[in-house]
């Protein structure tokens, strides 16, 4: 049973069962058929009791913004066990296998993946690399600055229509913001899905589109909900995500999601922990933020990550690492690199610092500080001054966000 094979287009149905079975929730069909078509087959593992699907993991094949970079990662998904077939080793065979293909495929450095449970992941090599931020807050005493003259224009259309106008956006901020992934019509088309079924009673998605003086630079895709009690209307703003070139476009979606009438609430659950919305309000404890893990990293292939992504300061650096299921990443790695390129090389030189592969993927993303690590025991400095020296490189200028949820 332990047997692990390859997914086929007709497994999807079944697939599709059992992750509803894992995670409490019921199949809803064109909720099903959107996600079918982000579906990819090949990068599905599975394992069959009988002509019965009890386990499973798959991967998106797509990109992730890293500091400086965009890096080819394995979004790792799909991931359920039967409740009948727990704690029989099915999850980590499946896990270790997948592990196993990215690497000797050679095409994607690292492997990301939101946890259902943060207790799982790191067994096998990821580290909590970036947070998030969720927002309720009761907005009618939150006050945001003026506008000003030259802020331009808002209007509020349906989103899919404006697809390939969004899709550029996207793509123009994602390069200034690790965490956020690539997405092709395929996603964007996952994204704008909008499923009255999944809506809890809520409106249909709008987008708020903000046009500069060279055209669009900012939108956000929110919906409403409606309530009234006996003290009147107390409607609710739910957001999506909000994307914005300057802080003009930023200041005015926000402070009209922050003012929509006949609602007094709003909730938005993927805010990046260096929001500028805290720094915009009147008085940030009303937003009522909270800090949750996000997304999680796993270092595939040392020497080709740590040469992919970009470093805030110059650095050179030796790092020895050890990883007890790749074992091709094990060893002393030399980094050399700046915010130009980067180069990282095996190494019989003393080492600097030394840490797992877990940590090396909580620093990936550049929004875990070394100094924490270290703090945590999760980092070990072996030459005086190489933390002080090296920390500052592995930082970025903005903190990664996770932008959506795959």
């Amino acid at each position: 049973m332990t047997d692990i094979q390859v997914g086929r287009a007709e497994d999807y149905d079944e697939i599709g069962r059992l992750l509803a079975l894992a995670f409490h929730d019921t199949v809803e069909p064109e909720t099903h058929e959107i996600e079918r078509g982000v579906f990819e087959p090949e990068r599905s593992l599975l394992v069959r009791d009988g002509d019965r699907i009890v386990a499973h993991a798959a991967a998106f094949t797509r990109e992730l913004a890293v500091p400086g970079a965009s890096v080819p990662a394995a979004h790792v998904t799909m991931v359920s066990v039967a409740p009948t077939h727990r704690r029989r080793g099915l999850l980590t065979a499946l896990m270790r296998r997948q592990l196993r293909d990215v690497r000797d495929a050679g095409r994607e450095p690292i492997a990301v993946l939101w946890a259902s449970e943060g207790r799982i992941y790191p067994r096998f090599g990821y580290g909590l690399a970036a947070q998030r931020l969720s927002l309720e807050c009761d907005h009618t005493e939150l006050r945001l600055p003026d506008p000003t003259p030259a802020e331009g224009t808002l209007r509020l259309e349906p989103p899919a229509p404006r697809q390939a106008e969004l899709a550029r956006l996207y793509e123009r901020v994602r390069a200034e913001r690790p965490g956020w992934s690539s997405r092709d019509d395929r996603w964007w088309r996952y994204v704008l899905g909008d499923v009255a079924a999944r809506r809890g009673g809520a409106t249909e998605r709008q987008a708020l589109l903000h046009e500069g003086p060279d055209g669009l630079d900012g939108y956000g895709l929110y919906r409403t909900k409606d309530h009234w009690d006996r003290m009147g209307p107390r409607g609710e703003v739910l957001v999506d995500e909000v994307v914005a070139a300057t802080p003009e476009a930023y200041l005015a979606i926000w402070r009209t999601l922050l003012s929509l009438d006949l609602t007094r609430r709003l909730t938005y659950f993927r805010a990046a922990v260096d929001e500028p919305l805290l720094w915009l309000v009147s008085e940030p404890r009303r937003l009522g933020a909270g800090v949750v893990d996000a997304l999680w990293v796993r270092v595939v292939d040392v020497p080709a990550a740590l040469a992919a992504r970009r470093y805030a300061t110059p650095v050179d650096v030796v790092i020895e690492v050890t990883d007890e299921l790749l074992p091709e990443n094990t060893g002393r790695w030399r980094l050399v690199g700046d915010a130009v390129g980067a180069a990282c090389t095996p190494t019989d030189r003393p080492a600097d610092l030394a840490c797992d592969v877990r940590a090396l993927g909580a620093l990936y993303l550049g929004g875990v500080g070394a100094a924490v690590l270290a703090a945590a025991g999760r980092l070990r400095e072996l030459r005086p001054g190489a933390l002080a020296a090296t920390a500052p490189a592995l930082g970025w200028h903005r903190a990664p966000s996770p932008m959506e949820i795959f």
